[in-house]
């Protein structure tokens, strides 16, 4: 059973340290911008019907979370960005492998994908509400639209990237098609697969956030809408911090998944 050696130790032990003080003053940095915020409002500096401030926006925070409403609207758009942001990363890799497995296909779509990719996909949010529905449903098709593509060009251009001198060493000893793919093709490619999903959350956000916007009457989307249309900016600021927290988590999760894989891997 091999020692660890003394500057090992010392190494590891000064990395602890240092992530200790990255989040350290990760969160000064947050609590010194929050306080300067209070303060400046508390002065007048600041117009608080404008901005709001952290006291006023942690007291509706309580507020909401005593009545339930919270809840609901926060577990309605989640709801509805995993459902996004699981179809479309499924639909965006089927749809990237169908690209790799016809040249033919790949090529007379290539046009196509690049102009879908360059027009602004919340542009084009109504026409989806009103193709799948003014519900849960327009609004999870957003999400899908406006991540799917992203997927299809980032898992495409990973299959492309595949070592060609592994693909013709499988060909030589006669795999099929199939076995390519799932051999060397899907596995070579699964950290951008994983960078992709990192991209995702926020995209799937985003179709969300869009779609409440335009048609839900529940949601953060919709508390945002609705506090814009009455002038509580306590409660836009509320929802949006919400919004930040939850998209972070989520981005956490798909990050740990990636160490845990690069650790595998490696």
């Amino acid at each position: 059973m091999s020692t660890v050696s003394k500057e090992h130790m010392e190494y590891m032990d000064r990395r602890k340290k240092r992530k200790k003080l990255i989040v350290f003053t990760q969160l000064l940095i947050l609590i010194l911008c929050l306080s300067i915020w209070e303060i400046l409002a508390r002065l007048n500096i600041i117009d608080t019907f404008l901005t709001s401030y952290p006291s006023e926006i942690w007291a509706q925070f309580i507020n909401y979370v005593k009545n339930g409403d919270l809840y609901y609207h926060v577990g309605i758009s989640v709801m509805e960005t995993i459902a996004g942001f699981v179809f479309g990363t499924i639909l965006g890799v089927v749809i990237a492998i169908g690209l790799w497995w016809s040249d033919f296909m790949a090529r007379v779509l290539d046009p196509y994908l690049v102009i879908l990719n360059s027009l602004p996909k919340t542009a084009l949010a109504p026409i989806m509400i009103l193709w799948a529905g003014a519900g849960y449903s327009g609004i999870i098709v957003t999400a899908i639209t406006v991540s799917i593509v992203v997927t299809i060009m980032n898992i495409y251009l990973s299959f492309q990237n595949v070592d060609e001198d592994k693909i013709k060493l499988l060909k030589t000893f006669g795999a099929t098609k199939f076995q390519i793919l799932k051999k060397v093709v899907f596995p070579s490619s699964i950290p951008t697969i994983i960078s992709t999903l990192k991209v995702n959350i926020g995209l799937s956000w985003i179709g969300v956030i869009v779609g409440e916007f335009l048609v839900s009457k529940a949601g953060i989307g919709y508390l945002i809408v609705y506090g814009g249309q009455v002038f509580k900016l306590d409660l836009v600021m509320m929802s949006v911090f919400i919004l930040a927290i939850i998209s972070a988590f989520m981005y956490q999760i798909i990050a740990i998944l990636e160490n845990k894989f690069m650790k595998w891997q490696q």
